[in-house]
């Protein structure tokens, strides 16, 4: 089924809250993103859930260029009610490893941009990132100097993808 161009390229909703996870610290950069459940897309696209019941949330993520992975915690695993794919080793900043569950699928949805990508579980509070293969895939830079993520200005209206 052919779309209309203004379907396909939904920005996230407003209407939702954005959730924080603490403090916003100097030197760092975080978005406003809104995650949705594939799962209940693909149920709705289907025309077995009404849009109202897409499960969704807007978060205040840590924008991590040093990060490949969006990161999610139990709050909004359960809210988006995504299922554990698998269980990975992760390894984090301090070089340590530890097993972690990945989740989803999830869309991640920020201004004119989307990707679907699977998260990475650590429990209980802990603050949600955005890494660089989801930044990638939705063509979006970091502003160091303006503490943001913003639309790649050199195309603004629609991603640029590399393929090879």
């Amino acid at each position: 089924m052919v779309r209309p161009l203004d379907q396909m390229r939904r920005q996230a909703s407003s209407n939702l809250e954005t959730i924080s996870y603490g403090e916003k610290k100097m030197g760092h950069t975080y978005a406003d993103i809104e995650l949705i459940s594939v799962d209940d897309l693909v149920l709705n696209r289907h025309g077995f859930l009404p849009e109202e019941r897409i499960k969704r949330m807007r978060v205040a993520a840590l924008v991590d260029s040093g990060s490949y992975m969006l990161v999610v915690n139990d709050h909004i695993k359960q809210q988006l009610d995504l299922p554990v794919l698998e269980e990975r080793t992760v390894r984090l900043a301090d070089e340590t490893e530890v097993r972690a569950e990945v989740v989803g699928p999830v869309e991640i949805r920020f201004e004119n941009r989307r990707t679907t990508a699977e998260a990475i579980l650590f429990r209980g509070n802990a603050e949600p990132l955005l890494g660089v293969i989801p930044m990638e895939d939705m063509d979006v830079v970091i502003d160091p100097k303006g503490q943001r993520l913003i639309v790649n200005p050199e195309n603004p209206n629609i991603a640029l993808t590399y393929v090879k």
